[in-house]
């Protein structure tokens, strides 16, 4: 079999991941040295709220492996498969990033290059609500959660 190609190879994973309840969030296929390098991040659908938990993407690895293994997608040649969920390091991009990041303190570069840091207390079909700023998506280039050490909400603010 050819080179596998990264289209097909994210066609059966993203299948796969899905199947544990997961989505897709990035997928990178590399040489390294004979083997191949397969990194998958996964992340939790837009509909639920918080991180993604590690049985989660233990269950993702396994589906995906099976399931490359079924294909044959990968060929012949070994290869290395790493299946993670992102970081607080990962750019806030789609809005399932967005709606993760809600409660979160995070840095925001617009598409005219004003940078713009608050609490994101909202996110909906306009855009992003920073503080009682309201940014259109349009308007948007990039975020990124900063990161905080101790509870966001401050110790007068402590839900039960």
């Amino acid at each position: 079999m050819a080179a596998p190609q990264a289209d097909d190879v994210r066609r059966v994973a993203e299948v796969a991941v899905a199947r544990a309840g997961l989505v897709l969030d990035g997928l990178s296929l590399t040489a390294a040295g004979r083997r191949r390098l397969l990194r998958i991040d996964v992340d939790l659908p837009e509909d639920v709220e918080g991180g993604v938990p590690m049985d989660a993407v233990a269950a993702a690895s396994q589906q995906v492996s099976a399931a490359l293994d079924e294909s044959n997608v990968m060929g012949e040649q070994p290869y290395v498969l790493e299946v993670s969920s992102p970081g607080t390091d990962r750019p806030l991009t789609e809005r399932r990033h967005w709606l993760r990041a809600r409660k979160r303190l995070v840095q925001v570069t617009g598409t005219d290059g004003t940078r713009y840091e608050d609490r994101l207390t909202a996110v909906d079909d306009a855009g992003i609500t920073l503080g009682d700023r309201v940014l259109a998506w349009a308007d948007l280039k990039v975020g990124r959660v900063q990161v905080e050490f101790g509870d966001p909400s401050g110790p007068d603010q402590v839900e039960d």
